[in-house]
């Protein structure tokens, strides 16, 4: 129903408190910004400004008549909500209104749910699931997705309320409306009567749904990076008088690189000589808001008092994107973090995207932009390497180190320095890089990652089509850094990297290995598995790297010793000879200088070209060099060769990888790496080998299966009674009966255990279960200990049983302490430990190990991202080095298998479901020949984290 119908006077809107968890900062469809929140009564001005500004005929379109202008009960209807059956949502920029949404919920007769009768019949009036909404968008804003990304919002504030399906009259003659509706992805019914469109949406997420917002996502997150990297025109605000001052230097730094835009000098104090005869040859301005053009990106240098005002100038001007370089923000203390969030909340209100602060700045090599916004003095090489950093510091020794080893072998394609990432983070510029035709390898160092669940998938997408690599800073001592905080990490080290691993990224451990695998990424194809001809003049290098090959899991073929006395023709004849045989998938060359100054002088040069010639005959496998002390070796190697340009990390047999098909044709990939040791060289190797394989294995990454007796809502009614029930913002772990009822509802059945609290509690429960039984503590202090004696099995009857209850009193201490209980036997197998949580670094995952001392003494636990297939499932069981235990060691039955990873996948839906689920822990987990038992099962919720990467679209609040 589109018009405004007279009903009941509108309840106050205090049923619910303002629901200020429904706030979000959005990217639009432009790489824009907006904000949408509820509408509230002090709205009214907003409301009726927005209305004025929208054109007679997308009045006509909501309304369905001409509707000039609102009432003043209009302006009450529309304001006034209970945020439970009447809910508006308004997107806004600048603070005020550029789109509206609003939903009423409806009856089976579709009359609004407030007019429903109270009192009368006694019997419960069961809730409607349903509920009109329309929309009205401000006509200059068309266009920019603000309709989808509130459609977005509005059905996750419905679906929180109860109401499961919404209905929506338009006029044929919307088709952008129709649009919207018919594009979103929900399951959804239309219909044609009386001259409108009347479509009814299933608000239930499909794969389609989470595919449509992933998808608008992705390309709008990308677009808003590409406006900052790729700007028509920039100012630099903070243009200081001292040749040395960070605006200055900025300034000249674009000059220097040939910026293709159009620049503009700005400083509030220039005096009038500077803004009639410029700054550099630069126009020069007091303000942004007096530059006669367009501005897309202005640089921010000033200090961090005066940084409020200057954005305020660009949000003004229509500035689309800031970079903040100026310091005194978060890495300062409290009052600079809380500057910080004002810094962000003031940018976005204006629709821009922020980089920054405490910023190095961002360079984009290409010919068509030539930016290099940032304090390094020379633009980068041109090259193929997508390059982010939080660190400044760090940033600048990737930068020189690129440009040492590179020397032609490659260069960067952009850099994104982010400094304190209080808005534009990693996760923005990997959308940006997916599809990005100029970048094929995407190198990153980070100090934090503040959304893991959204990088691991967006990691996963990105490393399908283009390697990604990665190394951490700040990942053994717990310290965050103080610009950008973020929560520790409870899994070991080496536990996170195996999980980012999972998601097909190259995790390293330093810079230089970051650079080291990033050489090999950009120069040289993926091989075909782990075999490795060695070959070279040193006898004693070639063993040094066959010894690296062994330890890092490779698999060396004898090295070939070529001699001293070997020639470039040598070279290239061994090399060729070596790459042409099946037995070999890539190849490492040790080189030393030849004795005698005059055979070195063109050494390198001349050997280079016979290596490159060799590569080229068998293109599709990789070639590393290793030299030591042969002076142009590298420079010469890194030289771009003539031959035809592949796909980067492709071999000539594979299928074509799942790259954007906007991708255009990478560079040649005959410039060959060189490394100063072997250890280094092999090491690159090894990581491009295990993520060869892991591209080998995603194109069948098996299925997250369907479970007919999973009740997903139901579980999600129950967990958010028990939130309600509880009241604690930290959560609450559930009581056994909670525990096994929400268990229950996926499948996974807890066996009872009764409390026994004396002696004749224990029997009245045997009997109840029935014999034989098992007698044992809860106690936390006894868990896990069965040294002590704690747990009695086998007990056949009831002298047996209050023999052992005396016996275990008598021995531990009184029942009291020892929460005794009683369970019935199960058949004996394997016991096991089955846990799922989330944690800070890597997101939800799911673990799995042998119960006792094999996980807790040696660590010998497994771990798998969540969600879970049924392939991750069948490794997770046989990664663990005791997996032997369950399947036949040493003349032993085997255990049911498949059933103990049907219950793992049925964790995994369970948490990757509802986010509440924080930790499950079932443990012990008897797996027998035939089924399992679970005997025991913890769970813990908590209220969902503000970017769980499950709802709507939203940037990281501030």
């Amino acid at each position: 129903m589109q018009t405004p119908v007279d009903g009941p006077e509108e309840t106050p809107a205090d049923r619910h408190a303002y629901p200020s968890h429904w706030e979000a900062d959005v990217v639009l469809r432009d790489g824009g910004t907006a904000r949408i929140r509820p509408i509230a009564p002090a709205d009214a001005d907003r409301l009726v400004s927005f209305f004025e500004q929208v054109s007679d005929e997308s009045k006509y379109y909501r309304f369905f008549a001409p509707y000039p202008r609102l009432s003043a009960k209009d302006v009450h209807r529309f304001t006034h909500h209970d945020y439970v059956d009447r809910v508006g949502l308004a997107a806004t920029v600048g603070g005020e209104f550029i789109a509206t949404v609003r939903y009423d919920r409806i009856d089976a007769q579709g009359r609004p749910a407030s007019s429903r009768p109270a009192g009368g019949s006694s019997a419960p009036v069961p809730v409607p699931d349903e509920a009109e909404v329309a929309f009205l968008v401000q006509d200059a804003h068309q266009g920019r997705g603000v309709a989808s990304a509130l459609l977005e919002h509005i059905a996750a504030v419905a679906r929180e309320r109860g109401i499961r399906r919404f209905a929506a009259e338009v006029l044929p003659a919307n088709t952008k409306m129709v649009k919207v509706f018919t594009d979103a992805g929900y399951q959804q019914k239309r219909s044609f009567e009386d001259g409108v469109v009347r479509l009814e949406l299933d608000l239930e997420p499909t794969d389609r749904s989470v595919a449509v917002q992933r998808a608008r996502e992705q390309r709008a997150e990308a677009r808003s990076v590409q406006r900052l990297l790729a700007p028509g025109s920039v100012a630099v605000i903070g243009v200081g008088r001292a040749e040395d001052s960070v605006g200055r230097t900025v300034l000249r730094n674009l000059l220097r690189a040939g910026f293709t835009g159009r620049l503009y000098a700005v400083n509030r104090a220039f005096p009038d000589a500077a803004l009639a005869e410029g700054v550099e040859g630069v126009p020069a301005h007091r303000s942004v808001r007096d530059v006669p053009g367009d501005v897309d990106l202005a640089v921010v240098t000033v200090p961090a008092e005066h940084v409020p005002e200057a954005v305020a100038a660009c949000g003004e001007h229509g500035v689309q994107g800031l970079v903040v370089l100026s310091a005194g923000y978060a890495e300062s203390g409290p009052e600079g973090r809380d500057r910080q969030r004002a810094l962000v909340r003031q940018a976005r209100s204006y629709g821009m995207r922020l980089i920054g602060p405490n910023a190095f700045g961002v360079i984009n090599t290409s010919a068509d932009v030539r930016l290099n916004a940032s304090l390094a003095p020379e633009l980068a090489a041109p090259g193929r390497i997508g390059l982010f950093t939080q660190s400044g510091a760090i940033g600048i020794a990737l930068l020189s180190r690129l440009h040492r080893r590179g020397s032609g072998l490659t260069g960067i394609s952009t850099f994104v320095s982010a400094g304190n990432r209080a808005d534009v983070s990693g996760n923005d510029v990997l959308q940006y890089w997916y599809d990005d035709p100029d970048t094929d390898v995407a190198l990153m160092y980070l100090e934090s990652i503040g959304n893991p669940r959204k990088f691991t998938r967006l990691a996963r997408r990105t490393a399908a089509a283009k390697p990604l690599v990665v190394v951490q800073g700040a990942r053994h001592s717990g310290i965050a850094p103080t610009g950008h905080a973020g929560a520790a990490t409870r899994l070991p080290h080496a536990t996170v990297s195996a999980l980012l691993r999972q998601a097909g990224v190259i995790r390293v451990d330093t810079v230089t290995e970051l650079v080291d695998a990033g050489l090999l990424l950009a120069g040289q194809p993926l091989p075909a598995g782990p075999r490795v001809a060695i070959l070279g003049n040193s006898e004693s290098l070639g063993l040094l790297t066959y010894d690296a090959c062994v330890a890092e899991g490779l698999r060396p073929l004898p090295p070939r010793d070529l001699t001293t006395a070997a020639t470039p023709e040598d070279f290239r004849a061994a090399l060729g000879a070596a790459l042409a045989a099946d037995t070999c998938d890539a190849a490492v060359v040790t080189v030393i200088p030849s004795l005698g100054e005059s055979s070195r002088r063109g050494q390198g040069e001349t050997l280079a070209t016979a290596l490159r010639a060799a590569a080229a005959s068998c293109p599709g496998k990789p070639v590393a060099v290793v030299h030591v002390e042969l002076g142009g070796l590298a420079e010469a190697l890194s030289a771009a060769a003539s031959t035809k340009p592949h796909a980067p990390g492709a071999r000539p047999a594979d299928p074509p990888p799942a790259t954007p098909p906007e991708a255009a044709a990478p560079p040649p990939h005959a410039r060959i790496p060189a490394y100063p040791a072997p250890e280094r060289a092999v090491r690159a190797l090894a990581e491009v080998v295990t993520y060869a394989r892991w591209r080998q294995d995603i194109a069948d990454p098996g299925k997250v299966p369907e479970y007919d007796d999973i009740d997903e809502q139901g579980a999600a009614a129950l967990i958010a009674a028990l939130l309600a029930r509880s009241g604690d913002p930290h959560g609450l772990t559930l009581g056994p009966d909670d525990a096994q009822d929400l268990l229950g509802r996926y499948g996974i059945t807890v066996r009872p255990a009764l409390p026994a609290p004396d002696a004749d509690a224990a029997a009245d429960a045997a009997r109840r279960l029935g014999y034989p039984v098992a007698l044992k503590t809860t106690a936390p202090h006894l868990r896990h200990r069965p040294d002590l004696g704690g747990v009695r099995l086998d007990l056949a009857d009831e002298d047996q049983l209050r023999r052992a209850y005396r016996e275990l009193t008598q021995a531990l201490g009184r029942p009291a302490e020892l929460r005794p209980v009683v369970q019935a036997m199960v058949a004996r197998g394997v016991d096991t430990v089955v846990r799922a949580g989330h944690d800070a670094a890597a997101g939800a995952v799911l673990s799995f190990g042998l119960a006792g001392a094999a996980s807790e003494l040696l660590g010998d636990t497994a771990h798998r991202l969540i969600p879970v297939t049924d392939r991750d499932a069948r490794t997770l069981v046989r990664s663990i080095r005791t997996a032997p235990l369950l399947f036949g060691w040493r003349g032993s039955a085997p255990v049911d298998a498949t059933a103990l990873e049907e219950l793992l996948q049925r964790v995994s839906r369970l948490v990757d479901d509802h986010p509440e689920v924080v930790t499950v822990s079932l443990e012990p987990v008897v797996v027998a020949q035939e089924g399992l038992s679970v005997l025991s099962g913890t769970v813990r919720l908590a209220p969902p984290p503000a970017r769980d990467d499950l709802g709507p679209r939203t940037l990281p609040a501030y």
